[in-house]
């Protein structure tokens, strides 16, 4: 059996446990949160380097990519390089083949034209892949990377010109503490508070990282179609409530939740025996293809719009 750790910076109120099996080999996984904790993240870290067989980051982001061009973050580093023997993972390997899959998904297996549909991405630095696919497949994609973010009212309705901003800022601003840009520890578990209606309103999809996109959550999102990673049944049900008619989690269920990127990478890497840094995007797509692993698809309602 082997066994997967998220050491993640988010609420421990989020944590969770599953068995599953992937290619015959049983697998334990787990997501572990230290509250925002940097100092508990790199202790719980320690501990378990070399113990397991693979371990994710949580809530937090090693390398944010666009176009060409990949962008270290200091924390990311420090906690990457805090691991000498467990092969570890920030889950940016899977965003960029897992989640671009994933638009083709909305297109081939839901029938879903992207084609001029409008999408909130709520942050395209750490999910390029998805952001481009969108891009590529004809999306009319507003990307809210300043928006929520750093609460700035400053859409970018452009693909180059998003890639411009962020080889401008980028530098500097990844120099910053995380937690400046990205909502931890029990930041996550505070009520939504309405901000920037009108982007949300426009949207038949909304697409990217989940807590960027709760942060500013209107009360009601009827119609939409939510594109997103990890949500926990509680989750779930708040985007019921609000209305959406569809809900699509990139990565499948695991034992009665969504997991993070991360964990699925973990659980890649551990499979294939590998060193993150030697693994390749063929690696993932031939794992992805024998596995036949799907976004996990929930209806709500039926919609015309999305």
């Amino acid at each position: 059996m082997k066994r997967v750790v998220s050491v993640s910076l988010g609420s421990a109120s989020r944590d969770h446990r599953a068995s599953i099996e992937l290619l015959g080999e049983r697998f334990e996984i787990a997501r572990v949160g230290t509250d925002g904790s940097l100092d508990r993240a790199i202790a719980m870290l320690r501990e378990l380097d070399g113990t397991v067989d693979a371990l994710g980051l949580g809530g937090i982001d090693v390398y944010l990519y666009a176009g060409a061009k990949r962008y270290a973050l200091r924390d990311g580093l420090r906690l990457l390089e805090t691991v000498k023997t467990t092969p570890v993972v920030d889950g940016s390997g899977l965003k960029n083949t897992l989640e671009r899959a994933a638009v083709g998904f909305l297109q081939d297996d839901l029938g879903i034209d992207l084609r001029g549909r409008k999408v909130l991405m709520v942050s395209a630095l750490d999910r390029f892949g998805m952001a481009q696919a969108l891009v590529n497949a004809g999306a009319d994609v507003l990307f809210g990377d300043f928006i929520f973010a750093l609460d700035l009212d400053k859409p970018v309705r452009d693909l180059a010109e998003f890639e411009a901003l962020a080889e401008k800022y980028l530098p500097d601003a990844c120099k910053l503490p995380f937690q400046f840009f990205y909502p931890t520890g029990k930041k996550q578990d505070r009520p939504p508070e309405p901000k920037y209606p009108e982007y949300y309103a426009e949207a038949e999809i909304i697409a990217g990282d989940f807590h960027f996109m709760r942060r500013f959550m209107p009360e009601r999102l009827a119609g939409k179609t939510v594109l997103t990673n990890t949500l926990t049944a509680r989750d779930v049900e708040d985007l019921r409530e609000r209305g959406i008619a569809r809900l699509i989690t990139t990565t499948p269920d695991f034992g009665g939740r969504s997991f993070g990127t991360n964990v699925v990478e973990a659980a890649f890497v551990a499979l294939l025996g590998k060193r993150w840094e030697d693994v390749t995007a063929a690696d993932y797509q031939r794992l992805l293809a024998e596995l036949r692993l799907r976004p996990r698809v929930v209806e709500f309602a039926s919609t015309t719009t999305a």
